[in-house]
């Protein structure tokens, strides 16, 4: 699976009508709300759209017939292995009917066009440790977590003896990370998986 990085837009028209397609990563329903708002034109015909995160998606036709702008956005964004996206598909009616397969072809098309010339990265499953550590191991966790990729120091709170650090990591990561923590640290360092 992949994911979006930014933004993209792409524009055509199609025997008058003119398409605009946004495209978007997201993290949840939330996300894909907002966007619809800020992204709907109220002059244009029609804002059809479509999302997934996960197993979770949705869809409009926003007054298209039934399965001809929506379905194709989302087949659009499945055929491409994407999630976490949403695209938004605005038309300005051009006088010229397309029928329901001109449509398909249509809002499908335009979306799926967007979406190639997006810039994308391979979707990673993360996870979040807590490293207790003592002062005395404190750089020396906190330098090996900055020198791994795809580590992320979120948080370290201080106590008594040393301090919590939390780091967001690959989970294909997670247990080699925690175990050469350990092993440089003498033992004295605890670790737990936060959930999320």
């Amino acid at each position: 699976m992949f994911a979006l990085t930014r933004h993209e837009r792409l524009a055509q028209e199609i025997r008058r009508s003119r398409f605009l397609a946004r495209a978007a990563p997201i993290d949840g329903e939330a996300d894909a709300r907002r966007l619809l708002a800020e992204w709907s034109d109220g002059q244009a015909s029609h804002n059809c759209w479509a999302w997934r995160v996960g197993a979770v998606y949705r869809f409009n036709d926003d007054g298209e017939p039934s399965g001809t702008a929506g379905k194709p956005i989302l087949q659009a964004i499945d055929g491409q292995e994407l999630d976490r996206v949403l695209v938004v598909v605005t038309r300005w009616f051009g006088g010229v009917l397309l029928g329901a397969g001109g449509l398909i072809r249509a809002y499908g098309g335009t979306a799926a066009a967007c979406l190639r010339a997006a810039e994308k990265v391979p979707l990673v499953d993360a996870c979040t440790l807590a490293l207790d550590c003592r002062f005395a191991d404190l750089a020396l966790v906190q330098a090996r977590l900055q020198a791994r990729a795809g580590v992320t120091i979120e948080d370290q709170v201080f106590n008594a003896t040393g301090a919590t650090i939390r780091a967001r990591l690959p989970e294909t990561e997670a247990d080699a990370v925690a175990a050469a923590l350990i092993e440089e640290t003498g033992g004295r360092l605890a670790v737990s998986r936060v959930d999320e």
